[in-house]
């Protein structure tokens, strides 16, 4: 797999999986979570579209107040466009998140490091459209 292949099965695999975890569709709860948080470097940092800074320790300490709180919750990613050297790489795309009618967007860019097995989100910026 090119490291393009890595950024974008990354980022497709995240949504997918924090929506099942905003619906509550796991199987194994902390199998899922694992898997979620799996992806991401110790180091990461995430600037979120209302301009707050979150560390990944913020974020993993958020994921379990948030499982099956929005059951009708839908997670899509739309435009992925990727650009990478051969251990880092910059990701941007639109996310959009409807919850009973109500529709969600932000542009993100996200920065990964990535090694033989995967892209790990390092650092993420995102903006409400």
């Amino acid at each position: 797999m090119n490291n393009t292949e890595k950024i974008i099965l990354e980022v497709k695999e995240f949504h997918q999986n924090i929506e099942k975890w905003f619906q509550g569709k796991a199987e194994n709860q902390e199998i899922l979570y694992q898997q979620l948080l799996s992806g991401f470097s110790p180091d990461f940092k995430m600037s979120n579209g209302d301009g707050n800074s979150v560390i990944l320790s913020q974020f993993s300490d958020w994921l379990p107040t948030v499982f099956g709180k929005f059951p009708e919750r839908i997670v899509q990613v739309e435009n992925i466009e990727v650009h990478h050297s051969d251990h880092h790489g910059l990701a941007t795309y639109v996310e959009t998140q409807t919850t009973e009618g109500i529709t969600n967007k932000r542009k993100s860019s996200a920065v990964f490091l990535i090694n033989e097995e995967k892209a790990l989100w390092f650092h993420l910026i995102e903006d409400w459209i």
